[in-house]
């Protein structure tokens, strides 16, 4: 696993400087956040994160959606490519130069299914002193924060959401489903029986929709005092 910096890919190694620059200034604590998808939690025990992604789009004054810049810069995968949001000025900018077009909550949602469906994960995005201006649908293989992340190791890029998953090994059948789903190699098959590392879980909830027996649920992650 490459552990240098910079990666030789300047696609990435872009994104790289303009990261450290925000950090070093304190004006971001991370690049993106992981946001759980809707499926992934149920109403009646948790009250829903704000940052949950339909609870951001509901928000907002007016959604933008485009092609994946990611996944049309690489093509290394088939997941479905109009799948990220802009949000308010920035969504109104990009349509007003025809690069993105204005949708409704509705579709919206219906393309946050798909992107569940297809096993995208939900980043929320933010700029340097600015609210979130986009929420994007990410694949492993050609999302430039996650192949960041796993290319240098720098997991403090993203920050994970308040939800951590949780499974009930008397329930789980060890069909693996939930391993193929994970991005961040928190659950593995070994010797045909599923391992799960709380620790490496970012909270996106993929997992959970792809359970056929309903042995992993999201819970809120404990939060350090003292």
């Amino acid at each position: 696993m490459k552990q240098d910096k910079y990666i030789g890919d300047p696609f990435l190694d872009k994104r790289i400087v303009s990261y450290d620059k925000w950090l070093s200034k304190g004006q971001i604590s991370a690049s993106s956040k992981v946001v759980p998808v809707s499926e992934s939690l149920v109403a009646k025990q948790w009250v829903l994160p704000t940052e949950q992604a339909l609870e951001i789009l509901t928000r907002a004054n007016s959604i933008a959606v485009q092609n994946c810049e990611c996944r049309a810069h690489y093509k290394r995968c088939d997941k479905p490519l109009e799948v990220c949001f802009l949000l308010n000025k920035v969504g109104d900018k990009f349509v007003l130069k025809g690069e993105a077009r204005c949708i409704s909550l509705n579709e919206a949602t219906s393309i946050l299914k798909i992107a569940n469906k297809n096993g995208l994960i939900h980043l929320a995005l933010y700029m340097p002193d600015h609210e979130i201006f986009a929420l994007c649908s990410c694949c492993s293989c050609c999302c430039h924060e996650l192949q960041i992340v796993k290319l240098t190791q720098r997991r403090e890029l993203i920050a994970h959401s308040e939800y951590v998953a949780s499974t009930d090994y008397a329930t789980c059948i060890h069909c693996g489903e939930c391993v193929d789903r994970c991005i961040f190699d928190a659950r593995i098959l070994n010797d045909e029986k599923m391992e799960y590392s709380p620790e490496a879980c970012l909270g996106c909830g993929l997992c959970v929709t792809v359970c056929p027996v309903d042995a992993t649920t999201m819970i809120l992650r404990k939060t350090k005092t003292g």
